[in-house]
């Protein structure tokens, strides 16, 4: 695991900012990419999501809010898809651990 800064410093809500990834495959050019992502607590508004992305929580729990004001919470054991343009908000409230696969 290497630290990460995907998270902007100012969308994480608590003293921690800590962030870290492991790629355990990509391709050549980088559209397919698998790994470990973990996370302190944050909160992000995305305009529109960057990349097709499947995740499944390993520990801690993430809300998902749609453009719609609809909230989902996953948490250790769920597994979930984000659509690359989607509209959200990203909301970890435990540190969170997750493998995902993307696609961009």
């Amino acid at each position: 695991m290497y630290r990460s800064s995907l998270t902007a410093p100012d969308a994480f809500t608590g003293p921690d900012k800590t962030e870290t990834n492991h790629t355990a495959f990509a391709t050549p050019d980088e559209s397919i990419l698998t790994g470990v992502w973990e996370c302190a607590p944050c909160r992000e508004e995305i305009e529109s999501y960057p990349v097709h992305e499947m995740m499944t929580v390993l520990s801690g729990s993430v809300t998902l809010t749609d453009a719609d004001s609809q909230a989902q919470t996953f948490a250790a054991g769920d597994s979930f898809f984000i659509a690359k343009g989607t509209k959200c908000t990203w909301e970890i409230t435990e540190t969170l651990r997750k493998f995902y696969m993307i696609a961009a």
